[in-house]
């Protein structure tokens, strides 16, 4: 007892004063918590947009794939095709330098071959063109096809051009 009043014992400060809010919730206190119906419902919003979420990535990533597939495939076509412009006349329908059938892959990562395509190079000689022209003897229709398989999908892109006998071969090997 050493009558200070800073170290002494007060019963006043002892207890803790709690004022209720007349108004809220049940017995007049507030409410502070959610109802079961509320969770439920937030969490069935929140699922549904996490599933929402996880499917648009999923096509995303699909849909770039399948993007990056079409775009190899027009690239192994126009290799093709620029090889042509090499050929002479004869070289074209000479399967020894000009083989009809082909294989490319392609691999974004080196651990695998990847997914492969089976080209296939048809050369027309009896062309008829819409009007006829004189000249339809001396040219030919040249097609490449390419082929892939991606996810159990069967994939098939083709290009076509024509290729004149006193075309561009006659000028690249005359001079």
């Amino acid at each position: 007892n050493c009558g200070s009043k800073l170290g002494s014992f007060d019963d006043q400060n002892y207890f803790m004063r709690v004022r209720y809010s007349k108004g809220f919730g049940p017995a007049g206190r507030q409410s502070r918590a959610f109802t079961l119906v509320e969770v439920v419902v937030a969490v069935g919003v929140l699922g549904i947009m996490l599933i929402s979420l996880y499917l648009g990535i999923s096509v995303g990533f699909s849909m770039t794939q399948g993007e990056r597939e079409n775009l190899r495939a027009t690239q192994v076509m126009l290799e093709r095709m620029e090889g042509i412009r090499l050929f002479t006349w004869d070289q074209l329908v000479d399967s020894t330098k000009n083989p009809p059938v082909f294989t490319n892959y392609f691999a974004p990562s080196s651990i695998n071959l990847g997914v492969m395509y089976v080209g296939a190079m048809t050369v027309t000689t009896n062309i008829s063109l819409t009007p006829s022209a004189t000249y339809s003897a001396n040219m030919r229709k040249v097609t490449v096809q390419a082929s892939w398989t991606s996810r159990g999908v069967a994939h098939v892109r083709s290009m076509s051009t024509y290729v004149s006998k006193n075309g561009v071969q006659n000028y690249i090997f005359n001079n």
